[in-house]
C-alpha cells in the first residue's frame, strides 16, 4: 500500500490487536459501487463486504454487512434482528446517524453503538474486504475477529 494517513477505522483495529492489511483502490468524488470496487482490487465479490444500515418499526437502526453482489432480504435481516420489520436508511441520513457518508461506511468506528448482524457467508473466507471507513479504502481482516469485537451476530440475511 502506498503511504497513507491512518483511518479511523485502522486505529480501532490497531487498538483492538486486529491484523489488517490496507488497500486503496482508485477512485473519483463519489462513491464506487460495491461491485466495481471488487473488481478494481481483483477480488471476488463474494468476499469483499458493504456495510448497510436500516432501522427497524421500534425505531432502533442496525447494521448488515453483506457481500457486495448480493442484496439485503429486508424479511430475513429484521427476523436476525428480533423486528416486525426493516427499511433501509436513506442515504442523505447516514451521515447523522452513525457517521459515515455513502461509500465509506464501515461497521468499525461508527458514531453509535448499533447491533450488527454479517451474512453468515463470511465465516466461509479466512479473510474478507470491509471499508476502511473513507471512500478508496478497504482493509482485508479476519471477520471471525471482526464480529467478536463487534459482539455481532451472523445469519443469511441476503436473497
Amino acid at each position: 500500500m502506498s503511504k497513507q494517513i491512518k483511518t479511523n477505522v485502522m486505529r480501532i483495529l490497531d487498538r483492538a490487536k486486529i491484523e489488517y492489511e490496507a488497500f486503496e483502490y482508485p477512485h473519483g468524488d463519489e462513491a464506487v459501487e460495491g461491485g466495481e470496487v471488487a473488481a478494481l482490487m481483483g477480488q471476488n465479490p463474494e468476499s469483499v463486504f458493504k456495510t448497510l444500515v436500516a432501522r427497524g418499526k421500534s425505531g432502533e437502526y442496525y447494521v448488515f454487512d453483506i457481500p457486495v453482489d448480493k442484496t439485503l432480504d429486508l424479511k430475513k435481516a429484521a427476523k436476525a434482528v428480533g423486528e416486525k420489520s426493516i427499511e433501509m436508511t436513506h442515504v442523505k441520513d447516514l451521515k447523522k446517524i452513525c457517521g459515515y457518508e455513502r461509500g465509506n461506511v464501515s461497521p468499525l468506528g461508527m458514531r453509535g453503538s448499533f447491533k450488527t448482524v454479517f451474512n453468515d457467508s463470511a465465516l466461509g473466507f479466512e479473510r474478507i474486504y470491509i471499508s476502511g471507513g473513507k471512500i478508496g479504502t478497504q482493509v482485508k481482516v479476519n471477520p471471525k475477529e471482526v464480529i467478536e469485537y463487534l459482539r455481532a451476530d451472523c445469519a443469511d440475511i441476503v436473497c
